[in-house]
């Protein structure tokens, strides 16, 4: 089931499969979300839990028990419940069931609130336990944002524009053994607030920053100063995406709690980097915007 959701200064739609945002229009009615091309990429917003990124050979071992969990978990394909609807927000929900539960043991209700406030797009993550135990989990967003979003221009007239001014690097993500390789980081960021886009940057997969202060970045045309901003202030990490070497015109802006395997780490589930914790009957938001700049 499509929703869509407006004010006077945008329009978005989300799917129920997957809670997906999959168009966000602004007033002049520019679309800034990617449009699912399968000659690139079949998705454009997916929800990433109960993992983010891969475990390593889709193995991870909980409580002693080994599970099969694939890559970014299985909310992409559920069709989530409608739990609340107005004129200018919805809320998405699910809950475990005999098939999350073969891959994932906890009881757990997920829902995602998606707002819209002068134009700002919000999306409240919220976990609840509704087991007899605490339970393991990580959380992630992938939006893909198109790029070049204005006729005329090519992906390398953008550029990330950060919150803060900062030096740092980006983990290596080691496509043969496909897992972040912590001794092997790519500086990128030196006193600086902007990175410009190249195709190259994106050869071994995304671009992993676990090590930033800013809690915003823009994808922002450096010729015209139009773009999006993504603020994250409920996660740890952000990872930026498009496929190598495929041109395509999207980049994806992924706020992270988790992150694939690295290389460093076993295959137990509570051993993850950034993995969250929550106690028995407790709930935890996490909290991301996106805004026309």
């Amino acid at each position: 089931m499509l929703v869509t959701i407006s004010d006077s200064n945008a329009t978005a739609v989300i799917d129920s499969v997957g809670a997906q945002l999959i168009s966000y229009r602004d007033a002049a009615g520019t679309e800034w979300i990617w449009q699912r091309d399968p000659k690139f990429w079949n998705r454009c917003s997916p929800l990433l839990f109960p993992i983010v990124g891969n475990c390593r050979d889709n193995r991870t071992v909980i409580e002693g028990t080994e599970y099969h969990l694939e890559k970014h978990g299985f909310c992409r394909d559920v069709d989530f419940s409608v739990t609340d609807r107005t004129d200018t927000g919805a809320t998405f929900s699910i809950r475990d069931s005999e098939e999350t539960k073969a891959v994932y043991p906890y009881s757990f209700c997920l829902s995602l609130t998606y707002s819209l406030t002068d134009g700002v797009l919000s999306m409240e993550y919220r976990v609840d336990n509704r087991d007899r135990r605490p339970i393991w989990y990580c959380l992630g967003a992938h939006p893909g944002f198109n790029c070049p979003a204005e006729e005329g221009f090519s992906f390398e007239d953008y550029a990330l524009e950060f919150e803060e001014e900062e030096t740092a690097s980006s983990m290596v993500y080691d496509l043969e053994n496909l897992q972040f390789d912590p001794s092997r980081r790519l500086p990128l960021l030196d006193g600086s607030q902007e990175l410009r886009l190249t195709r190259e940057l994106f050869k071994d997969d995304a671009l992993y920053f676990d090590n930033l202060k800013s809690r915003k970045v823009s994808l922002v045309n450096t010729h015209t100063g139009r773009g999006v901003e993504v603020a994250f202030p409920g996660f740890e990490t952000v990872a930026f995406w498009t496929p190598y070497p495929a041109n395509a015109p999207f980049l994806c802006i992924e706020p992270w709690n988790g992150s694939g395997v690295y290389a460093t780490e076993d295959d137990e589930f509570v051993h993850k980097n950034h993995v969250q914790r929550l106690d028995v009957g407790a709930s935890k938001q996490y909290k991301m915007t996106i805004r026309v700049i």
